[in-house]
Formats: structure tokens, C-alpha cells, sequence
């Protein structure tokens, strides 16, 4: 779909800015020196991340919820108007696999029995099967940190808890002690992109706009929309023109610009460097994908389910990007359930569970189900306690991990107490935060241990993971 000069030049500026902003801070230039001295990545098979981000903070307490009689009466107890019906969690119950092999993973950590919201029963079943696993209680981070050390003010938190901007930031960089840091998916294509056949290509794609998770000093993310490859409609007769050296005047300027020689300023630099891939970048990857057979996997037709239509289509064409390792961003929006959560989350969840399923599915069609990961992550959980026919902003929240290669039908981490505040719950921060005990940190190396990043290469990537008892959850073996 072509887009007009206006939306172009927005998107121009949004990549520039961006690109500037990757050179701030001396973290940033360390890293851009680590990067740049390790290029000897080298891959024999494919590897793709897929993070799902669940804008405005799922509340992950009516996501996987208790339903045996004890825990289930605990839960109903903090959830006065929000509780879902017992019978219902019951239908739609998790059944996990016991611990094996001495690694983590297995039964939840408290012995209750948990079942799904019932919009979610395609993700149940990919749970059940082995193909999806619930990863306990994450969040934000500097350090562990325990109720009484929180409110003590005894160990430091992560600043400007339970605002949706400084947490998503956090969430999407990692690093809450850094305001000027790059995100972890960035940050981990900028060491692996030297292993692609084509580290040209960006290795960095998003389905949803740009994001501080893919943020990288090497590696910009590159933008596909859900419906395809736009086109700069204002540049003479289309992309064909201008890809092939067309004739119009604007064509001529256009490429000029983007061209010519290097400007001397970093701002035009950054602008000229960053339209040229991306003129390079259409050209091969309308080609490619015009080449694809049609995917036979049906998915659904909402704003989750046509991103994840476009990476499995994308992933389709991988070869032909010369893509070994790659990271994608998609997104959805509505999960700020202040009030109406249980409509809300109903819909949410909805469309949550059956993206996620086509999308497995999709994988396992295109052989690639042991290839591809998809993970989950949002601003914050929401407060186990109720408000107005909501909850309100939290801190620590449950996430599911989506893939062949997952030890699936399993729980990693610590479930917390589903006491009410009044009722002494040992987790919460005193006001219906629950403290988060897996950090984003352990999280992420443990997602960037699978792509196949060195462990020296995540202890740079994640500075501040050698803070925690585990550097890798084991989610993967």
C-alpha cells in the first residue's frame, strides 16, 4: 500500500531520531566497540524471537488463575467483582509435566492447580501438548528484592515504578539503572547480524512501528507493514521508478539525497544512511515475498493475528533475506484495564490465544516449529487488588514462552501469594504490587542463550544479571 509524503517523512524522522539517539551515552559506544570487534559469529541453522508486546499491562492474575478450592477461595478473596468462576478455570485447566532431568521447570512452585482465563483455550492446548510453558512473576529489576527490603528502603527498586513509560522502557531495555540504553533485541542483533549470509539486512524486523526493544547501534529495526511492504508513493511512479533510477524530478532528489556524498553532518548522515537501506531493503524483500507460495495456515483477522501472519511470511522467505538468526516485534494494544477488565481482557485474551496458536501452527507447517520462539511481555502485571471494576497499575506478572524448542507444559519461577494486602501477603509492595521475582534480565539471557549469543557476549549484553541467582531459566534444556 502506497503511504503519502507526510506519513513518509514521519517515519524518516522517527528512524533518524533514532538512529542519532543509538550514539548517547559512553554504555552505548562500549557497546557499539563490543559489537564491531565480534564478528565471528558463524550459524549452520535458523533462529527466530518473536516478542509479543502487550501494551498498557496484562493482568496476568485473570490470566492463569487457581482453581483448587484453597488457593481458588485466596484468589477470589483479593478479586471481589474480578474473580473468575471456578467451573470456568477448571474447563480450561493446565495439566504440567512433572520436573525432569534435575532442571527447573515442572509443577507450579506453590502446589496449587491453575487453569487459564477461558478465552484462551488454543493456548491451553499448546500448553497441554508441550509447546508453551508460563514463565512466574517477572518484572522490572536492580536487584532482588524482598517486601521488607522494599519498604524499608533497604535495596534500591527500578525508578518510577508503575508508570507505564519508564516501565516499558525498562521492560524493552532492561536496564532500568540506564535511561539512555538500547534494547535488549537490539542489543543482541547488533553481536549476532555478523552471522547472517546478508548482515546488510537487517536482522531486526517490526510488525508494529518502532520500538525501544529493537533499538540497536549496529542493527536498525526495519519496519514491514502487517499488509505488506509500503511503497513511498510520492517518489515519482512508485517504487519501481526509483528502485530502477527513474527520471522524475523527485525522484532524482530523492536519490540525491540518499546517495550522494557523505554529508557532513551526523543528522543527515543518519537520514541518508538509514532511507538508503531502506530503499535497498524493499526491493529485496517485495521481491522475495512476491515469489512465496500463500501460507496454509488460516489466522485470525485482528491486529495481533495479521503481524504474526506477516512474520510467518516472512519467515518464509528467510533464505532469500540470508537471514540465520532474526528477532521481530509485534504488538497489541487495550491492556490497561482500569475499568471494564472483565470485557476487555475477554477480548484481549480472545485475540492473544488465537494468534499465538496460528502462529505455532504456522511454524510447524513451514517445518520451523524447533526454530522459531515467541514470547510475551508487557509494561507490568496489574495489583492483585481491585478498583473500579478494574485493577490498576502493578509490578511482577506471569508471561508465556511459545515454540517447539520450549520445555513446555511447564512452570519456571515462583508463584506468589494471592493474599489480599490486608491479609499480610508477603509479596506484595503493601498496595497490591506484587514484587516480581524473576527479573526481565534472567528473562531475556535466557531467550538470547537459545538465539545462540555467547555467554560472554550476554554478560555485556545484560550487565546486571550476575545480580541474581540464575543467569538462565533453562527453558530450553
Amino acid at each position: 500500500m502506497p503511504i503519502s509524503r507526510r506519513e513518509f517523512l514521519r517515519r524518516s524522522m522517527y528512524t533518524t531520531l533514532g538512529g542519532v539517539g543509538l550514539y548517547s551515552g559512553f554504555g552505548n559506544l562500549r557497546l557499539l566497540q563490543a559489537a564491531a570487534s565480534h564478528s565471528n559469529y558463524a550459524f549452520n541453522d535458523y533462529k527466530a524471537l518473536v516478542c509479543v508486546y502487550l501494551y498498557g499491562g496484562n493482568d496476568s492474575f485473570n490470566t492463569i488463575v487457581p482453581y483448587d478450592n484453597a488457593t481458588y477461595a485466596t484468589y477470589a478473596g483479593s478479586r471481589a467483582g474480578l474473580a473468575l468462576a471456578q467451573a470456568d478455570i477448571q474447563t480450561n485447566s493446565l495439566i504440567p509435566a512433572a520436573f525432569a532431568g534435575g532442571l527447573p521447570g515442572g509443577p507450579p512452585s506453590d502446589g496449587a492447580a491453575y487453569g487459564l482465563h477461558p478465552a484462551m483455550p488454543e493456548l491451553r492446548g499448546l500448553f497441554n501438548a508441550g509447546h508453551a510453558a508460563v514463565v512466574a512473576n517477572v518484572g522490572s529489576l536492580l536487584y532482588p528484592i524482598t517486601q521488607q527490603q522494599f519498604q524499608q528502603g533497604r535495596v534500591q527498586p527500578p525508578p518510577q515504578l508503575f508508570s507505564h513509560d519508564d516501565q516499558t522502557a525498562q521492560w524493552q531495555t532492561s536496564r532500568p539503572d540506564d535511561a539512555n540504553a538500547n534494547g535488549w533485541g537490539g542489543r543482541m542483533a547488533d553481536v549476532l547480524s555478523s552471522g547472517n549470509a546478508n548482515p546488510q539486512f537487517s536482522m531486526s524486523m517490526t510488525l508494529s512501528g518502532t520500538n525501544l526493544f529493537q533499538r540497536g547501534v549496529m542493527v536498525n529495526q526495519y519496519a514491514v507493514d502487517p499488509g505488506g511492504v509500503q511503497a513511498m508513493s510520492y517518489l515519482g511512479n512508485g517504487p519501481e521508478s526509483w528502485v530502477a533510477g527513474g527520471t522524475t524530478d523527485d525522484t532524482n532528489a530523492y536519490n540525491a539525497l540518499i546517495r550522494g556524498p557523505s554529508p557532513s553532518n551526523a543528522l543527515e548522515r543518519a537520514f541518508a544512511a538509514s532511507s538508503s537501506s531502506a530503499v535497498d531493503y524493499y526491493s529485496v524483500l517485495i521481491n522475495a515475498l512476491g515469489q512465496a507460495p500463500a501460507l496454509t495456515t488460516t489466522f485470525p483477522d485482528t491486529e495481533l493475528g495479521n503481524q504474526l501472519k506477516m512474520v510467518a511470511q516472512l519467515l518464509q522467505v528467510r533464505a532469500k533475506l540470508g537471514a540465520s538468526r532474526q528477532i521481530f516485534f509485534v504488538s497489541a494494544s487495550g491492556y490497561d484495564t482500569h475499568t471494564n477488565q472483565l470485557a476487555q481482557q475477554q477480548a484481549n485474551l480472545t485475540q492473544l490465544s488465537q494468534a499465538l496458536s496460528a502462529f505455532y501452527n504456522s511454524t510447524v507447517a513451514l517445518g520451523l516449529d524447533q526454530s522459531v520462539t515467541a514470547f510475551t511481555a508487557s509494561d507490568f502485571g496489574r495489583s492483585l487488588s481491585v478498583n473500579s471494576g478494574g485493577t490498576d497499575h502493578g509490578w511482577g506478572g506471569h508471561h508465556f514462552v511459545v515454540g517447539g524448542a520450549v520445555r513446555g507444559q511447564r512452570f519456571y519461577g515462583t508463584m506468589p501469594s494471592l493474599l489480599p494486602t490486608a491479609a499480610g501477603n508477603p509479596d506484595d509492595t503493601g498496595y497490591g504490587q506484587i514484587i516480581p521475582t524473576t527479573a526481565v534480565d534472567q528473562y531475556g539471557a535466557t531467550l538470547a542463550s537459545w538465539l545462540g549469543v555467547s555467554v560472554s557476549d550476554i554478560a555485556s549484553i545484560f550487565p546486571n544479571l550476575g545480580r541474581f541467582n540464575s543467569s538462565n531459566l533453562r527453558i530450553f534444556g
